[in-house]
């Protein structure tokens, strides 16, 4: 496939040394990218460098090919949708969607075709005389969608547009840009904080941290294969327990798994609460209690006593009644994840419960 967008290298560093070192993404024609992670972790950085709104200290911006470092933001084929909709109030939607029309000296009827396909694509015909006062925050935010796809730019640029909604509206607002990307086979970089906004219409998500990427990843593998302690952290919900690698092993109180790594030393092992399950009768299991069972929709949250303080389990609501508090149980895992430090990140961490047969777990364990 085409990039559409190439960024190499790039980096811009604050007065307060804050700021994104030796960036490099390269985006495909059609693709939804997002950028996420926590506030002052460079995001937004990296999208107003690409819109021309910041100056990098080095690095090459490349949109189908042509680098763009040095134009303006008006002269760059992108289009940058903000948070704070940026629509002028004393315009009706119509003349502020009409406005970069008119500068392109387009003919009056070919600007009010224009318009009404822009606002078709938002679903907000009807709107063309109401002044931005007059709508709703979501219906503000479809405006300024409007008004950039109206550009159209060879990349459009999204920063945080959903972050003041409540969140009925950025659940449907997200499947609707999901709706018009796909449609218009539109190139996308998205930035947000919102772990499950970025996990839900992406194509893939760039994590970032401190000003660098911790992983770039489809949103599958950087929920189930962190590549680091920090993504793990940062993604979803996820239990921490100490564990000991040996041999062909990691160890995890009385549980033992197998070591793909064959390192020797302490880990912390990872294991996301849909992972943590009920122990069969030929199963070795880590003793727990139940605190605590919360109801959260079509699943509950079990809340489990442990010797490694409280585990986090999910059960799905038919099985609700099987946990009482003060109930004692014994619990494994489906799945782990391993990790060591920073400079011994796993690459086979990822460890199975193997489906065996009792005969089989006792050979297992004699290994």
């Amino acid at each position: 496939m085409t990039i559409s967008l190439s960024i190499t290298n790039l980096s811009k560093i604050y007065p307060t040394g804050e700021g994104v070192k030796s960036f490099s993404l390269d985006i495909q024609n059609g693709e939804m990218v997002t950028l996420l992670g926590p506030s002052g972790c460079g995001k937004s950085t990296v999208l107003r460098s690409v819109g021309g709104f910041v100056e990098p200290n080095e690095g090459a911006i490349l949109i189908e090919g042509k680098q763009v470092n040095h134009l303006p933001p008006e002269k760059r084929p992108s289009a940058m949708v903000f948070q704070s909709y940026n629509l002028w109030p004393h315009m009706t939607v119509f003349n502020n969607l009409a406005f970069s029309l008119k500068l392109k000296k387009m003919k009056k009827a070919h600007i009010i075709d224009k318009v009404n396909w822009a606002l078709n694509l938002v679903q907000l015909q009807g709107y063309e005389k109401k002044f931005p006062s007059e709508l709703s925050g979501g219906q503000q935010q479809r405006v300024a969608l409007a008004r950039a796809l109206l550009l159209e730019p060879k990349v459009l640029l999204l920063d945080e547009p959903f972050s003041a909604l409540d969140a009925k509206l950025r659940h449907e607002l997200r499947e609707e840009l999901r709706e018009i990307q796909a449609k218009q086979q539109l190139t996308m970089l998205f930035v947000t904080h919102d772990q499950e906004e970025a996990l839900s219409i992406s194509d893939r998500i760039v994590v970032m941290n401190k000003g660098e990427v911790e992983q770039i990843d489809s949103p599958q593998n950087i929920y189930n294969y962190p590549a680091s302690l920090f993504v793990a952290q940062f993604i979803g919900k996820m239990n921490f327990l100490t564990g000991y690698a040996e041999g062909n092993k990691i160890h995890i109180g009385s549980l033992t798994f197998p070591n793909m790594n064959r390192y020797r030393k302490s880990v912390t092992v990872a294991v996301r609460p849909e992972d943590v399950v009920l122990a069969s009768e030929v199963e070795k299991g880590l003793e727990a209690m139940v605190e605590k069972v919360m109801m959260l929709g079509h699943y509950a949250e079990v809340s489990l006593k442990t010797e490694f303080g409280i585990l986090k389990m999910f059960v799905d609501r038919s099985q609700i009644s099987q946990y009482k508090m003060l109930q004692n149980i014994r619990i494994t895992f489906a799945t782990i994840q391993t990790f060591t430090d920073k400079q011994d990140i796993h690459t086979n961490g990822y460890s199975k419960i193997p489906n065996l047969t009792k005969e089989e777990i006792e050979v297992y364990e004699n290994v």
